[in-house]
């Protein structure tokens, strides 16, 4: 049987009724924005009426009549001033108009989606702040969470980002254990991927729960404002330290809150250690500390790795020494423990004496000392000493003679620090991703916040002595000459570098030598000859003057073989004598030391590096 078709107006008619439903609601919007003026008075005007009526219902009855007459009295006022109920009109317009306005809708409380996150949150923490015999019992299964949470904050995304928890009094918070495992709890149910900051209230018995912003990475090496003997190391929150330096960023220039390393003989951290996953910016770290320090004193680099990451500081002003070798290390090392001892007895003559201290011993010396585990192991295998032994006078005595030593490992060595390195480097940073464990071993404390499992590079914990830890995100200072570096910091980094050292090379003669025999001086040289005992042979001793002496000089010549070849006879002295010597004169002073800047700076390295191997 076939289908018959449908009426026109029935396979139409949806067709029209959608057209018809869409020209209502555009007309009902046009006469919505049209009539927008009329509504808000309207709803202004109904607004006052509400208001009025209330006003009229709380007034007492004794107070009725007295406001009709006063009511009264203020209309006729106003009907007889010229253009009094034309402004009145206009003044009630006014006031119906900003009450009826459309204002945003202001949340009150969370929604569904954050309720149930909260009491989901009540509930995970009932194990750990309950216990049975409590009889009233702040968290319980199916309690009311509203008692145990009393500020909370979410995000865009519905997640927490501040919140505040009331805990029973007999939860063991002075126990690292019990706030740790808390901490993790949270950190689990808020969300992961973000820092989050613990603050424990012992005496109210509350704790915050804060989401912290990412530090800026946009600070690059640049000069710092800070007096000789401070060194800032990074920057952390505003509210960790009450000190800020104004920076260039790429964002502008700024007051950022700056961890600054103060060093010399008042320090109670006179030294620094910092450990961190390979590529997390220990590193840099130590470029930045180099180039804050070489404006003020002198910088021995030794570098156990030996991938020439500081290549850049080779031959600067104020730079001594870059070694890379076990020899040279061994020998730069050795070098800086004598330099110790020489700045203690110096000073020590001169207090001794009531002299200032020479200015030799108060410039100061940055020992830098990248992975020495490396060094160590090779020197092991050498059957040679371990370079952090040489550590030890500078660590000890370091303070007092202006020397700081900074070294820098990876947390796959740090069983091979030497005691002395971990008794004196009290000034601690982890940089890169690090487990609570591990930064509490390094810092000697938990840090208040929770370890993000992927940082950039230069992020971490710092701890001065026995302070507070602190966040930190050191400054870019990458290495100028590696091809990954960006334009910008390259430039930053190489703006901050001295220049080059001159070296000089020694003047021609001014007489250079002929070939051709010289001719016989006019004043020949006066030869004093001792003979302390008699000898059988008579030793030849060849004697050239280039140049003409006067006759007052005199030369010393010890007679030790026969001449090799026949020299002329004016030339040529027949002694037979087994020592000849001149006479006496005045001795020639020595050639002064090679010094990096003349007149400052410690006495320069001298001792000769023996080839590798």
């Amino acid at each position: 049987m076939a289908r018959r078709p449908l009426p026109r107006i029935l396979s139409s008619g949806s067709a029209q009724i959608a057209r018809s439903r869409e020209i209502a609601r555009t007309a009902a919007d046009s006469a919505t924005d049209v009539l927008h003026p009329l509504i808000t008075v309207s709803r202004g005007l109904r607004k006052l009426a509400a208001t009025a009526r209330a006003k009229w219902a709380a007034t007492p009855k004794e107070r009725r009549g007295p406001t009709l007459l006063l009511v009264a009295a203020c209309v006729l006022v106003v009907a007889l001033m010229p253009y009094g109920p034309l402004l009145a009109l206009v003044l009630l317009m006014a006031v119906a108009a900003w009450l009826g306005r459309e204002r945003p809708v202001v949340k009150t409380g969370p929604d569904d989606a954050e309720i149930a996150r909260l009491k989901g949150l009540y509930e995970a923490l009932v194990p750990y702040f309950s216990v049975p015999e409590d009889p009233e019992p702040l968290f319980a299964h199916g309690g009311e969470w509203s008692g145990a949470f009393g500020e909370y904050a979410f995000d865009e995304d519905g997640r927490l980002t501040r919140l505040k928890i009331a805990y029973p009094p007999y939860f063991t918070d002075g126990e690292p254990a019990a706030r740790a495992r808390v901490e993790q709890l949270l950190h689990a149910k808020s969300g992961r991927g973000r820092e989050y900051r613990f603050d424990w209230d012992e005496e109210g018995n509350r704790l915050v729960m804060s989401v912290l912003p990412a530090l800026p990475t946009t600070i690059a090496a640049q000069r710092f404002v800070t007096v000789p003997g401070e060194t800032v190391l990074g920057f952390t929150d505003a509210d960790a330290v009450q000190r800020t330096v104004p920076v260039v960023s790429a964002d502008g220039t700024e007051d950022a809150p700056a961890v600054v390393w103060r060093t010399g003989p008042r320090s109670t951290e006179p030294h620094l250690l910092a450990v961190g996953q390979p590529g997390s910016g220990t590193t840099s770290l130590l470029r930045s500390i180099a180039l804050q320090a070489l404006p003020h004193g002198d910088v021995l680099v030794v570098e156990g790795g030996g991938t020439g990451e500081y290549a850049c500081l080779t031959g600067r002003a104020g730079v001594l020494a870059v070694e890379c070798g076990l020899s040279g290390a061994l020998a730069a090392l050795e070098w800086a423990a004598h330099e110790t001892e020489r700045r203690l007895i110096a000073a020590n003559r001169a207090r001794q004496a009531g002299q200032p201290a020479p200015e030799d011993t108060r410039r100061p010396l940055w020992i830098l000392l990248d992975r020495p585990s490396v060094l160590g192991h090779l020197a092991a295998a050498d059957g040679r000493p371990d370079p952090q032994e040489l550590l030890q006078v500078p660590l000890r005595h370091g303070r007092t003679a202006q020397v700081t030593v900074v070294v820098a490992e990876q947390f796959d060595s740090t069983e091979t620090l030497s005691e002395a390195v971990l008794a004196h480097t009290r000034a601690r940073i982890v940089l890169g991703p690090a487990a609570p464990e591990q930064i509490a071993a390094v810092l000697g404390a938990r840090p208040h916040t929770t370890p993000t499992p992927d940082v950039p590079a230069g992020r971490g914990y710092a701890r001065l002595g026995t302070g507070p830890v602190l966040r930190l995100q050191v400054p870019a200072t990458p290495d100028p000459y590696d091809d990954a570096t960006s334009e910008a910091h390259r430039q930053a980094v190489l703006d901050l570098l001295p220049e080059r050292s001159p070296v000089t090379a020694p003047p021609p003669p001014a007489n250079p030598p002929v070939a051709t025999a010289p001719a016989p001086p006019a004043n020949p040289p006066v030869i004093t000859v001792k003979s302390p005992a008699p000898v059988t042979t008579q030793d030849t001793v060849t004697v050239k003057t280039p140049a003409p002496v006067a006759a007052q000089d005199a030369v010393a010549v010890k007679a030790l073989a026969p001449a090799p070849a026949a020299v002329t006879s004016q030339d040529t002295v027949t002694i037979s004598a087994a020592v000849v010597e001149t006479a006496p004169g005045p001795a020639p002073e020595p050639a002064p030391a090679p010094r990096t800047e003349p007149g400052s700076g410690p006495a320069p390295f001298h001792a000769p590096v023996p080839a590798e191997g």
